[in-house]
């Protein structure tokens, strides 16, 4: 198996501020989408978690940089240190600035704020000085200005378009001196337009570039990536205004600015710049379109009525349903142009460039009692083409009756997984089998605080699962994933006539990994991921209610590959309406057997014969380093199953369960084992 680094991941924990990690992430997402997630994430997973493997750039923020101090000298700067020496990126704004340089100076002679002093990173090796202009309070825009920085254009060659200046927001940062000239390892990348207030050497030097062993680090002191749309009005502080108008004429430059730094540290920028697209309407559907009344009469409890209308206020969305005919009725309209500041926020303009709070949107649900939705409703999704496969399946699946006869699809949502989860009032009310499948997510939820990137040609969806109680002992919850991990793939090599042999295999325990088609023939086999399965569980009314989320890259290219990408050239593309409804019916008969017999020899067959671990040798590192040879998965709760090895490598005779420490990154790091 192999691991392109897709993960870029954004410093959240001690010393850093929330306005500085918001606008990094907004930044970063905005120009790395969709070939890379960027994640949150806090000194715990820093220091506890294999993070490394995974990750492309690790970016600290804005903030105060004793606070990183504190939580991270020592083990945490060393684990830091050697990721990037061994071609790991670092990025460091204002304060990572500071955080990344051999030696800090702030505000000296000032008691009141001075800091003074060596820091471990050291990757640049000189001081980092500030700030470079006067002003600056912590907590507060009243030392914040728009700066003038010229470009070192030589710097980016093969970078892209790059502005010979731009404006940048500032707020504290330093300027980089000593250490530069003469020094190979180190590039002025851009330099102070403005007179500054402190000695910053011949260059003045806001933005530096370090080759630090393998890798490399970008250390600024003011903050390109913070963007005007993002920047709140601050009435209390004079000329804030004019800041952020100035910032606003600028805003290309500096996105041009920081897309090139991106790619000097190796990322594969989207040159397009991605906007935020807007949410969708949801379409509520079924196989037989006269089930949609039934479904929502049994909704008749948590809806209410306001001004002729029908909402659903749920615990952390508001759905507004529609009919057909009345999409665009004067309510309707009128949420259409609602100013931020309603009760609701109800704008449906999302396509600006700013943060959006999407639970302050309304969610509409259009309701299609008599037919299904038509093609112009949903461009991106044929309802009949769906229920048709649906059908089409069944004949040959008798186990798969219900599964799929409800269907909510929205072209952009949030996330399918959280519109369920997170709004237990309409999860309580959805039968076994209610799907709520999408074209675009833009919050999709991963393992841990994990983002699966998951653009257009993504296969997403999120099945409801009512799994009586008095079975959880019996029939443990934890298998739904594994019957998941099969429908999948069974759906994958059975969806026509010539795909069995497509190279799809099973990461335990949720994870879809496909043969990287760009390996070249005669190296050995190579396995990247191209999809996964999230499970959310709740109880209500003598049920644990699973909302089970499943994602694949289909036709979609990035990040990594796709379905598509594995096909022969004589073999049609998959649809995804196709492949859902296969997924479905594979799913439904899994399950039904699992509630009768339990996970069933065939079962794990199957599973076994899917996975990526036969005889896979892992070594137990919270256990000294011991070694073990994975032989399968345990039957009472999953876990897996493997033989202690000793120094030949060969059985000592212990059979130990593994179960993961659930870091978010890696599964098999930080093990922990059981005797069986």
């Amino acid at each position: 198996m192999t691991s392109r680094k897709l993960n870029v991941l954004v410093y959240t924990g001690t010393g850093s501020t929330i306005e500085s990690v918001k606008h990094a992430i907004y930044s970063l997402r905005r120009l790395l989408s969709p070939n890379y997630a960027v994640i949150p994430i806090t000194e715990t997973v820093l220091l506890k978690e294999p993070w490394g493997p995974s990750c492309a750039l690790l970016v600290f923020p804005g903030g105060a940089d004793l606070g990183y101090c504190r939580v991270l000298n020592g083990e945490g700067n060393s684990i830091i240190s050697e990721y990037v020496r061994r071609g790991g990126s670092y990025l460091g704004f204002c304060a990572g600035g500071y955080y990344g340089s051999k030696k800090c100076e702030f505000e000296v002679g000032n008691k009141a704020m001075e800091v003074v002093g060596l820091r471990e990173l050291a990757f640049f090796p000189g001081v980092c000085r500030g700030g470079a202009f006067k002003g600056f309070q912590y907590h507060s825009e009243k030392g914040a200005r728009a700066v003038r920085v010229n470009v070192a254009k030589d710097a980016f060659r093969g970078a892209g378009m790059v502005p010979d200046v731009f404006t940048s927001y500032y707020n504290g940062g330093g300027v980089f001196v000593n250490s530069i000239d003469g020094n190979s390892d180190v590039e002025v990348l851009a330099s102070y337009a403005n007179e500054i207030d402190v000695d910053g050497g011949r260059d003045n030097a806001a933005v530096v570039y370090c080759k630090v062993g393998q890798g490399s680090a970008i250390l600024t002191g003011p903050h390109p990536e913070f963007a005007a749309a993002n920047l709140s009005p601050h009435h209390g502080v004079e000329g804030y205004d004019e800041l952020i108008d100035t910032l606003r004429a600028d805003d290309d430059a500096r996105t041009s600015f920081l897309k090139a730094c991106l790619s000097k540290l190796g990322l594969e920028v989207n040159q397009e710049t991605s906007g935020v697209p807007s949410l969708s309407r949801l379409h509520l559907s079924s196989i037989s379109s006269r089930d949609v009344d039934d479904l929502l009469h049994s909704w008749e409890e948590i809806i209410s009525r306001e001004d002729g209308e029908e909402y659903i206020r749920a615990e952390s969305d508001v759905f507004h349903l529609q009919k057909p005919e009345t999409m665009w009725s004067f309510t309707g309209l009128r949420e259409a142009i609602t100013s931020d500041d309603s009760k609701d926020q109800k704008s449906l303009d999302l396509s600006g460039e700013g943060i959006i709070d999407y639970t302050t949107i309304v969610k509409r649900i259009v309701t299609h009692e008599t037919a299904w939705p038509e093609a112009k409703a949903t461009p991106y999704f044929n309802h009949n083409a769906f229920y048709s496969s649906l059908q089409d399946y069944r004949r040959s699946e008798p186990e798969a009756e219900e599964w799929g006869d409800f269907l909510m699809y929205g072209e952009v949502v949030t996330s399918t997984n959280t519109l369920l989860d997170k709004n237990f009032k309409l999860l309580s009310r959805l039968p076994c089998g209610f799907t709520l499948a999408a074209t675009t997510q833009v919050a999709g939820r991963g393992r841990g605080s994990n983002v699966w990137v998951s653009p257009a040609g993504s296969l997403i969806m999120s099945t409801v699962i009512n799994h009586p109680a008095h079975l959880a002992s019996s029939r443990p919850i934890v298998f739904i994933q594994y019957l998941a991990a099969i429908a999948i793939v069974e759906a994958i090599k059975s969806y026509d006539k010539g795909y069995k042999e497509v190279p799809v295999k099973l990461k335990w325990p949720n994870d879809i990994y496909a043969l990287d088609p760009r390996q070249s023939s005669s190296s050995s086999p190579s396995y990247v991921k191209i999809g996964g399965i999230l499970s959310n569980c709740s109880y209500s009314s003598g049920s644990y209610q699973i909302v089970l989320g499943i994602g694949i890259n289909t036709t979609n290219g990035r990040p990594t590959t796709s379905l598509d990408a594995l096909l022969p050239s004589h073999l049609a593309s998959f649809r995804i309406e196709k492949l859902i409804a296969g997924i479905l019916t594979h799913l439904e008969a899994l399950y039904k057997t699992f509630v009768r017999r339990g996970f069933t020899r065939d079962m794990e067959g199957a599973y076994y014969n899917y996975w990526l671990h036969g005889r896979q040798i892992v070594n137990l590192e919270a256990q000294g380093g011991v070694k073990a040879r994975i032989v399968g998965i345990t039957r009472d709760w999953g876990m897996l199953r493997a033989e202690e090895l000793g120094s030949d490598n060969k059985p000592t005779g212990k059979i130990w369960a593994l179960q993961s420490d659930e870091n978010s990154f890696d599964f098999f790091r930080g093990l922990v084992k059981r005797k069986i």
